[in-house]
């Protein structure tokens, strides 16, 4: 007489069937998802970057205003422009006012 030999199946619940799919959804999105934000990443790393250099050279040109007022409020620039208009300069008459 020949016996049949039984397989036992483990029947998978629905927790763990849900579990495995989960599973397998996440290893298959997660490289996606770090591509993406490494992109992301190195984007916002350029676009801070060119800010960077702009604000360089918005400070640069600030600077060469500041030597050019202080070199217009000069004090013998004032003199003479003073006298190519006609006026005399009065050192009574000079109130200064500090920023």
């Amino acid at each position: 007489m020949k016996r049949k030999r039984t397989v036992k199946r483990l029947k998978i619940g629905k927790f763990e069937r849900l579990l495995y799919v989960f599973t397998f959804l996440l290893l298959l999105v997660t490289p996606f998802v770090v591509v993406a934000s490494q992109a992301s990443l190195s984007k916002i790393n350029i676009e801070v970057e060119r800010i960077k250099k702009e604000i360089a050279a918005q400070e640069r040109t600030n600077q060469g205003l500041e030597m050019k007022i202080n070199e217009l409020a000069s004090l013998d620039k004032i003199q003479v422009i003073a006298q190519e208009k006609g006026l005399s300069y009065n050192n009574s008459n000079i109130k200064l006012i500090q920023r």
